[in-house]
């Protein structure tokens, strides 16, 4: 996701001097491009995300569209202040990009996993929250932000990240993209937890159950509509998530469902439990240790199921 980004966003950014690249003095393997051949639309902030926030946020003020672009929580939770009243009090057309989502940077421990940012940037007024399943929506997420009026968060996934998407779907901030019919159970799946999710279905297809499959790359605003709908039309509805279940993806699709008066059969929401990682391995490690790979999901939506 971090090279689709990356390279959809240089591509637009040679036909758009308004649009600016912010770093917090990494990722220049992959950022190089941008900063040799567009010096004037590249500045390197340095390790100080508080600044790096502030000078975006005046930057779009005088009519730029500025992306800030960290690893992880850095972008997010050190300048939260001033993502708060510089950016979204204004409505400032910022785009914050975490790279590496979740657990991606796993090896490195909890000050490097991004597991509480999906929740916290909910909460920020005027704030879109946005998070790609796979480096085909990410390109088509950089692309929406270009026209989009206001704040935004991008959350991605690091490099590697598995394709989902053999085309391009059409893709809309604020509506969901079914990639896999099913009529049993729904599967809602945000960030790069999509590829498992889909696996999983394929799996969960071969004991007879059908799993739709929604990629909710957009979660604020959320496609209600497209919750609603399946909370009517399957039996079982799944929340899957690389973060807390504490105010991510799981809370905002139960408080649409509450609010809406639409109760599934059964609902659960997979993530983590709100707790610090007090493991250390990869990602894929991680997320086995944890439930969210495609054989612990099966094994959590056959259990919900026959439960």
């Amino acid at each position: 996701m971090r090279t689709a980004f990356i390279q959809e966003l240089f591509e637009i950014a040679q036909n758009d001097p308004r649009i600016i690249l912010v770093v917090g003095d990494l990722g220049f393997g992959v950022v190089t491009p941008f900063m040799e051949e567009l010096p004037q639309q590249f500045v390197n902030a340095g390790v100080a995300e508080q600044n790096m926030t502030g000078m975006a946020a005046g930057m779009a003020l005088s009519g730029k569209i500025v992306f800030t672009y960290s690893i992880a929580n850095f972008p997010v939770l050190r300048p939260l202040e001033q993502i708060r009243n510089d950016v979204c009090y204004h409505k400032a057309n910022v785009r914050i990009v975490a790279v590496g989502g979740g657990m991606a940077y796993g090896s490195l421990g909890p000050s490097h996993h991004a597991t509480e940012d999906i929740a916290v940037m909910r909460a920020m007024p005027n704030m879109v929250v946005l998070s790609p399943g796979d480096p085909v929506e990410t390109r088509l997420a950089t692309r929406a932000l270009i026209d989009f009026q206001g704040p935004a968060y991008l959350r991605l996934g690091r490099a590697g990240d598995p394709i989902v998407h053999k085309e391009e779907p059409t893709f809309e901030i604020g509506k969901a993209i079914t990639v896999r019919q099913g009529s049993d159970v729904t599967l809602i799946a945000t960030g790069a937890l999509l590829y498992d999710t889909l696996e999983a279905a394929n799996s969960l297809a071969e004991t007879g159950i059908q799993a739709r499959v929604l990629s909710m790359h957009t979660i604020k605003p959320l496609d209600t509509e497209a919750v609603i709908t399946a909370a009517s039309e399957t039996q079982a509805l799944f929340t899957i998530e690389e973060h807390s279940v504490i105010g991510g993806l799981g809370s905002a699709v139960a408080e649409t469902l509450l609010e809406a008066g639409t109760y599934p059969r059964y609902f659960k929401s997979i993530g983590l439990n709100g707790e610090f990682s007090a493991i250390v391995g990869t990602q894929e490690y991680l997320r086995s240790q944890y439930g969210l790979d495609a054989n612990a999901l099966v094994h959590t939506i056959q259990n919900g199921i026959e439960g």
